[in-house]
């Protein structure tokens, strides 16, 4: 197999919000429920030569707290780790959309 670009689809947002809550009830309370990374640093991933997209690693760091690690890949479903790799992503809480239905 290998990467088109077209992974991934949209999902209700009744089944996200679903989806959502059945983790806030597993995981309890004082976790980390979403990361928030801004455009320009997805736009650099995804510019990179031959990327089709994102993929995502659960990562914790030295304080022991839950991140996102953002890396391209490529067509052959490989990363791209010598380009741009992500991290520093905002978390929630503390800055969350406390109005969504996803929160």
């Amino acid at each position: 197999m290998s990467f088109n670009g077209t992974e991934g689809a949209p999902i209700a947002l009744a089944t996200a919000a679903q989806w959502t809550a059945n983790y806030r009830n597993a995981a309890g309370t004082g976790v980390i429920k979403a990361h928030f990374f801004g455009r320009d640093i997805l736009e650099k991933i995804l510019a990179q030569d031959g990327c089709m997209g994102i993929r995502m690693y659960y990562a914790i760091n030295d304080e022991g707290v839950q991140q996102l690690i953002l890396v391209g890949a490529d067509a052959h479903e490989k990363d791209q780790v010598d380009g741009t790799v992500a991290d520093f992503s905002i978390p929630c809480p503390s800055r969350c959309d406390t109005s969504s239905s996803l929160f």
